[in-house]
């Protein structure tokens, strides 16, 4: 017997030589249904079955804080993850134990890391430099973080420009940050954060695969957004869910192949269990590509309920 280290001190026991995997998704409009298309019926609960599977480490990687990330659990009835990467990779949760996930602390090994790309400077003397940048509306106090200027963006802003003021005035000062973006496509606006460089969706899962000893080949990321576009583009296996906008998906296939990466990049095209390729069915159908052998689980259980 093998004992495999999931999130903590808590141990997964599997039989020697099991295979085991990491599944890592994005919340918002990937895994949530809440964008403009619709949900395929009975998508979201073959996905919760499926990551209850004892090979399966499950990772929530999400732009909402630890209380908005519990809230949506509850609320859309998600399966509880192995760990949270939240604020947009700026924190790292593991919610082992039994604990509730407004319990836990940040994994301080994550942050101390994290903090180096910012050389001692703090959220206020960042926020001080772009306070004059009329295209920048700073989000409520509960969307920023010590390592997390969050800002909205009018959809119509010219985001290579507004990015290019940004760089310019952070030049010189020894810090290393990085500028993501995602759409609210129901408050029609851009959300843009200002992290450090490392305080990534990429890196933070890149951590936990060297953590756990996670291969490539036993990786899986799903995502929607401007902010999942470093991992769709990395050699992380990624899908872009079909309810991903088309800019997002042009863009990711642009810097995939700049990478050398396009074989590692799927776009969820529908079709898959007869689903439509949004949301949790994407997420699903990008899963059986990478890895067949989940297919043949997710087919075994739902003939298994077609015969009840």
């Amino acid at each position: 017997m093998i004992f495999l280290l999931t999130a903590g001190p808590r141990l997964r026991k599997l039989e020697s030589m099991t295979p085991r995997f990491l599944i890592c998704t994005d919340l918002d409009r990937t895994l949530i249904p809440n964008g403009c298309e619709d949900e395929s019926p009975g998508a979201r609960d073959c996905f919760s079955r499926f990551v209850q599977r004892p090979e399966i480490t499950l990772v929530y990687v999400t732009g909402r804080d630890k209380n908005l990330t519990a809230k949506a659990i509850h609320d859309f009835s998600l399966p509880m993850p192995d760990v949270v990467i939240a604020d947009v990779g700026t924190s790292i949760y593991m919610p082992y134990g039994g604990r509730k996930l407004r319990d836990c602390k940040p994994w301080q090994g994550w942050t101390r890391k994290i903090a180096e790309d910012w050389a001692g400077k703090a959220h206020r003397d960042l926020k001080a430099l772009f306070d004059d940048l009329k295209a920048l509306d700073l989000q409520a106090p509960h969307k920023q973080n010590d390592y997390k200027l969050s800002y909205t963006v009018a959809l119509e802003t010219n985001k290579a420009m507004l990015f290019s003021a940004m760089h310019k005035r952070l030049k010189g000062l020894g810090v290393q940050v990085n500028l993501t973006w995602s759409v609210d496509e129901v408050a029609k606006v851009t959300l843009l954060d200002v992290v450090p460089a490392r305080a990534t969706k990429y890196h933070a899962i890149d951590c936990l695969m060297q953590y756990w000893g996670f291969s490539i080949e036993e990786t899986v990321f799903a995502g929607d957004s401007g902010n999942d576009l470093e991992v769709c583009a990395s050699p992380i296996q990624s899908v872009l869910v079909a309810n991903s906008m088309a800019d997002v998906k042009e863009q990711a296939i642009r810097m995939a192949a700049a990478q050398g990466n396009s074989d590692t990049l799927y776009l969820a095209k529908g079709s898959f269990m007869g689903m439509n390729g949004c949301y949790s069915a994407g997420i699903l159908e990008g899963i059986a590509h990478f890895l067949p052998i989940i297919q043949n689980w997710m087919e075994q259980k739902t003939s298994e309920d077609q015969n009840r």
